[in-house]
């Protein structure tokens, strides 16, 4: 078990910092009451890509937000009210502070906070267990501001029991029991970045609780700001269900992924057999291959409960066997690279090579888990020279595993000629890629986005 433990405070990123601070008394209160008059006041610990649209949700719901981030950066910026992630506009996190919240470096003012909802990262460690620091940290730092009729709902998205058998331990370690002294729940996120219609007011919202009474406490709070609750069982079933979920888009893609690799092997357009399949209505869901996966959920959550399931002696085959597909993607596309500069006459090492986005998904400025950083690492492993073009992501970011330090470069006719192949990596919607199939000289396309184009690239799929 990879909790890391003892890893020193001020490491974790937008997490807590690992080190309990008192709780100042305060008179008895009747939480329930305080979210129907919309006085509650809501903590959230990381305002990250989940954080934040829970904070502008409830905050447009009337609620005075006390937000909470290690970045200093994010915390300058909702106090400000300026945008720092690309699909939330400014106004939106102007509506933090126009409703009398704030945001804070240090989670000493969460004290003051009547429900505190923890969206800190989970990732995985090198040997593809659950790192839970983040998670450990946070709960053992709330212990010490724990108070009675105060509700803690964990939304990071983690593996069935983390709720029950890792923070309420340090919760309680606070001296107050869960269910009778205070509220505890898990609602797991449901963040689509980017995707229109899918804020998260709109989401139905997932809520198991420890008790009844806790469940009951946590849908009275996402009812009041959000436009539908779903109560299950427990936390464990909740838990449960957001893994359901991102193991079912992981294993389909895997599948896709794999065909792709054996229709191309048989001249066959993996795009066109998809479109063909769709047409049939009922019993066909399409899904589309690409480079990798990337984000913080679909390429790790899997994981998660393949290494849970070793605790009930239960082999996950199937999951691990689509993560290994889709982890090798990167891999593939790298090869045929290499296969269509061949049929130009050149190798890869020492080719110009261009990335054409660099976000996991289209039209979002997020890298985390980005299979064109690994594409990156690979080309640049084989001798290749590699740049990269987003129009979200003017610069790279430093990642868990990555600092490339790399800037993108712009999009013109006289740099696509430069190339000696360029890469589609990400589908953006505002990429002219009338001018890349004009311009360019190879294109390997992973995301289908050159089919019907035309000009004087040779266009590949990969």
């Amino acid at each position: 078990m990879s909790f890391k433990k003892n890893q020193p405070a001020g490491e974790v990123g937008s997490c807590a910092i690992g080190k309990q601070i008192k709780s100042p008394a305060r008179p008895a209160f009747n939480l329930f009451e305080a979210i129907r008059a919309r006085k509650a006041k809501v903590g959230i610990f990381g305002m990250g890509y989940v954080g934040l649209p829970l904070g502008v949700a409830f905050a447009k719901a009337g609620f005075p937000v006390l937000a909470f981030d290690m970045d200093p950066a994010k915390v300058a910026a909702i106090n400000a009210g300026k945008q720092y992630i690309k699909h939330i506009p400014p106004a939106d996190v102007k509506a933090i502070i126009q409703n009398g919240g704030r945001a804070a470096a240090e989670p000493g003012g969460l004290s003051e906070a009547d429900a505190i909802l923890i969206c800190v990262p989970t990732p995985l460690t090198k040997q593809r267990e659950p790192d839970m620091t983040y998670i450990i940290n946070t709960g053992s730092t709330l212990a010490g501001i724990l108070r009675k009729g105060q509700l803690v709902i964990l939304e990071s998205t983690t593996y069935p029991g983390t709720t029950r058998e890792v923070l309420l331990p340090l919760l309680e370690t606070s001296g107050l029991k869960a269910g009778k002294d205070f509220f505890l729940a898990y609602s797991p996120e449901r963040e689509d970045p980017g995707q229109a219609g899918h804020s998260a007011r709109d989401i139905p919202k997932l809520v198991g609780g420890l008790t009844p009474r806790c469940l009951k406490a946590a849908s009275a709070l996402y009812a009041a700001a959000l436009s539908e609750t779903v109560p299950v069982s427990s936390p464990e079933a909740a838990e449960a269900a957001k893994l359901l979920e991102n193991i079912f888009r992981s294993v389909n893609i895997a599948l896709v992924n794999e065909l792709k690799q054996l229709f191309t092997r048989m001249g066959i357009d993996i795009w066109e057999v998809i479109a063909a399949a769709k047409t049939k209505p009922f019993g066909f869901m399409a899904f589309y291959p690409g480079p990798g996966l990337g984000g913080h959920c679909i390429p790790i959550d899997p994981f998660y409960l393949t290494w849970k399931a070793r605790e009930y002696e239960c082999a996950t085959r199937f999951i691990e066997l689509a993560g290994e597909i889709n982890t090798a993607m990167p891999e593939y596309v790298a090869h045929r690279t290499a296969e269509e500069l061949n049929r130009d006459g050149k190798c890869l090492k020492n080719s110009r090579l261009l990335i054409l986005g660099l976000a996991y998904k289209k039209n979002v400025d997020d890298i985390r888990e980005s299979p064109s950083l690994r594409l990156i690492e690979l080309f640049t492993r084989a001798g290749a020279l590699v740049e990269y073009h987003d129009p979200h992501i003017p610069r790279t970011q430093k990642t868990r595993a990555y600092d490339l330090k790399m800037k993108s470069i712009p999009l013109t006719s006289g740099n696509l000629a430069r190339f000696d192949a360029v890469v589609i990596s990400t589908d953006h919607s505002d990429v002219d890629y009338g001018l890349v199939a004009e311009a360019a000289g190879l294109v390997i396309d992973t995301r289908n986005v050159m089919a019907g184009r035309r000009g004087r690239a040779r266009i590949a799929k990969a």
